[in-house]
């Protein structure tokens, strides 16, 4: 059984610096330990996926702006997520006001070629599926 994902989980940027804290906000009233769940429409920029801290993806124009000035040498810029689509459920067995809910395990792309992936669900009382 996978772990629900709840908002303060945090996930990483495969091209990330730091893991950054979800934030769920299509569910405000199914709660897991006290927390609203996550499901895969909360796949929002900055307000469902905040930054994870500085991008080194030689795809995201910033970054390949910076490395250039920089003769070469990668310099990591501000990370800005862009996500391509929804979250991939790692199951659907769940569903949250009709939508798969979020399980450790699931993730996202970046359209700057990163994987975003859960790496702690935010709570550890309750499994899904």
């Amino acid at each position: 059984m996978a772990q629900a994902v709840v908002t303060s989980a945090t996930a990483m940027c495969s091209f990330g610096t730091t893991p950054s804290i979800l934030n769920a906000t299509n569910n405000v009233t199914t709660l897991f330990g006290g927390k609203p769940v996550c499901t895969i429409a909360d796949a929002a920029p900055m307000v469902n996926v905040p930054p994870c801290g500085l991008c080194t993806s030689l795809a995201n124009p910033a970054v390949a702006a910076a490395t250039a000035a920089a003769m070469g040498v990668l310099t990591p810029q501000p990370c800005i997520p862009m996500i391509v689509g929804s979250w991939i459920p790692s199951q659907t067995k769940v569903l949250i006001g009709g939508q798969p809910a979020l399980t450790l395990g699931s993730s996202c792309m970046c359209a700057y070629g990163g994987n975003i992936s859960i790496v702690n669900p935010g709570q550890v009382t309750v499994n899904a599926g």
